[in-house]
């Protein structure tokens, strides 16, 4: 039953897996320092394909944060949400009883899912049809036993559940649990987004796709929003979770705020099924209607944490979006995207991005953009190129766009104590 129809809602813990190493500490470190986390594949063979890099998470180990008989019955971008989920809740220090147990809910996006258990079991099956499948094999491949691990772990009996949206996943997570604690419906949540698809065929398709780019020869350089010489997205992999709670209980525990989740919306561009609509309109509109949600004023954006995979068309539709969106404005907005240092971790990526704005918001400084290095007169905004750039924010928006057309936007601001 709703209970209250505007209640503030805020982030009291965070957790991060990606390719710039598995905690909040290694990422924030990464970020502000400008490092790359791609480099060339080594899970597979990758002689013959004409993409041969990617963001692999290469520090974690699932026997850190599962328990080894448990490790068998997840797929690995199950154990990174688990991770990511434990590190946010160690954070917070919120815990699940009895008595809140059905107010909390788990909500995660995941754009693909088990996509390598599928592999896997595929040729299981075809050398020995049914002699050798594990009974593991669907519960370790479909996308809402994240949130179900999860919600298991740590008894939430709240809303449970999975958003699947490709690259915008992990936002619609974290934009649907914010309306539901704003609601009523719940009083906390566990969510974000969790995704690890490289592999052979993942790869694969993306590469018949033509989307990714093919600087093998330099893989830290390879991701490059918005610079004049991108030539695609790099494929990554990782995990981020988030708790958030009712503003005025996390106070009355005394719990630390990161800080308060101000706006969210999301909208479709009805156009097409891999490329933005023109001009930015549906991404415009949709970075708009956040404001309206928050009621909140469009020259207070400091910062907007951009989509920017990386991909020629992507990042012009983005740059027009944000600019059909703030207008005058647009010229003093920072705009960045940390896509260049983690590269494209799909389904996952609007939740670590939306971490991402969080600590920036948290520690009044902005990531940069690396690999800018020669400017595209099609994308002529503040791009905060190669270097973090120390900056109080008032206002921050997280930009997630996907195949399909699908957007969203989420607002952050600075935590306040009054």
């Amino acid at each position: 039953m709703r209970r209250n129809l505007d209640r503030r809602v805020v982030v009291t813990g965070v957790g991060l897996v990606t390719p710039l190493g598995t905690g909040v500490e290694k990422n924030w470190a990464g970020l502000v320092a400008g490092r790359s986390g791609i480099g060339l594949i080594d899970r597979f063979d990758v002689a013959d394909y004409p993409t041969r890099i990617a963001g692999e998470v290469r520090d974690f180990n699932p026997l850190d944060w599962i328990e080894k008989k448990d490790v068998r019955k997840m797929d690995l971008f199950i154990q990174y949400a688990m991770s990511a989920a434990e590190q946010a809740m160690r954070q917070s220090g919120f815990k699940i009883t009895e008595d809140n147990a059905d107010q909390v809910g788990v909500l995660v996006g995941v754009g693909i899912g088990g996509l390598v258990t599928i592999e896997e079991n595929h040729l299981i099956f075809l050398d020995s049809r049914l002699k050798r499948l594990t009974p593991f094999f669907i519960p370790k491949l479909i996308s809402n036993l994240a949130p179900g691990q999860i919600s298991i772990r740590y008894g939430a009996r709240g809303a449970n559940l999975a958003t699947t949206s490709a690259c915008a996943s992990g936002s619609h997570a974290v934009g649907e649990a914010f309306r539901m604690i704003r609601a009523g419906y719940l009083d906390a949540a566990i969510t974000g987004g969790a995704e690890a698809a490289i592999s052979s065929l993942g790869i694969g398709g993306f590469v018949a796709m033509r989307a990714l780019s093919t600087r093998n020869d330099n893989p830290e350089a390879a991701s490059r929003p918005f610079d004049r010489d991108r030539d695609g997205f790099v494929m990554a992999e990782g995990a981020a979770a988030l708790i958030l709670e009712a503003r005025d209980l996390a106070i009355a525990r005394g719990a630390t705020i990161l800080a308060e989740i101000a706006g969210y919306a999301c909208n479709a561009d009805a156009f097409h099924i891999t490329s933005p609509a023109p001009d930015g309109v549906g991404a415009a509109k949709c970075m708009r209607l956040c404001l309206d949600d928050g009621d909140l004023d469009l020259n207070q954006v400091d910062y907007i944490n951009a989509h920017g995979t990386s991909t020629p068309q992507g990042d012009i539709a983005e740059s027009q979006a944000i600019k059909r969106a703030f207008g005058e404005h647009a010229a003093r907005v920072a705009v960045s995207s940390t896509k260049s240092m983690t590269g494209h971790t799909l389904g996952a990526a609007g939740a670590i991005e939306s971490v991402f704005t969080v600590l920036a918001v948290a520690n009044g400084m902005i990531p940069p953009t690396i690999n800018y290095e020669k400017p595209d007169p099609e994308c002529d905004l503040d791009y905060v190129p190669n270097h973090a750039r120390p900056k109080k924010i008032r206002l921050a928006l997280n930009n997630s766009f996907g195949f399909g057309g699908t957007n969203t936007t989420v607002a952050f601001r600075p935590a306040v104590q009054d």
